[in-house]
């Protein structure tokens, strides 16, 4: 079953990578007065913001589904403490979220930064 899975997340990974190349057209010329540096600087800029983004979501949804799948094992074998595990669930948490959201503050300053000026 894990080998289906993996050939299907594959094949689906290299369909979305050639998918710009067959989608490809000829490129048109740039107006006057911009530069390819300039558009060369933005298509890098969406790339890596884009699996930036992309990785600290992922590695902030396995940590927050672990933690609490953890909590809620806690929680079954042991229901009197279930106030002491949800708080500390609860922070744990907010921890995981805000890693994510340092890593979503940082895609849009690379994003918007404006290092051509115009």
């Amino acid at each position: 079953m894990t080998r289906k899975v993996a050939a299907i997340l594959l094949t689906l990974a290299l369909i979305g990578l050639l998918a710009p190349v067959a989608f490809a057209e000829e490129a048109a010329t740039p107006a006057a007065g911009t530069s390819d540096a300039k558009y060369n600087y933005y298509a890098m800029a969406v790339i890596g913001c884009g699996i930036g983004i992309g990785i600290a979501a992922l590695g902030t949804g396995i940590g927050q589904g672990l933690g609490l799948g953890r909590a809620c094992e806690g929680v079954a074998r042991n229901p009197g403490a279930s106030g002491q595990i949800m708080t500390t669930l609860i922070v744990g948490l907010a921890m995981i979220e805000s890693l994510c959201i340092y890593a979503l503050v940082v895609v849009l300053i690379v994003l918007f930064a404006n290092p051509f000026g115009v």
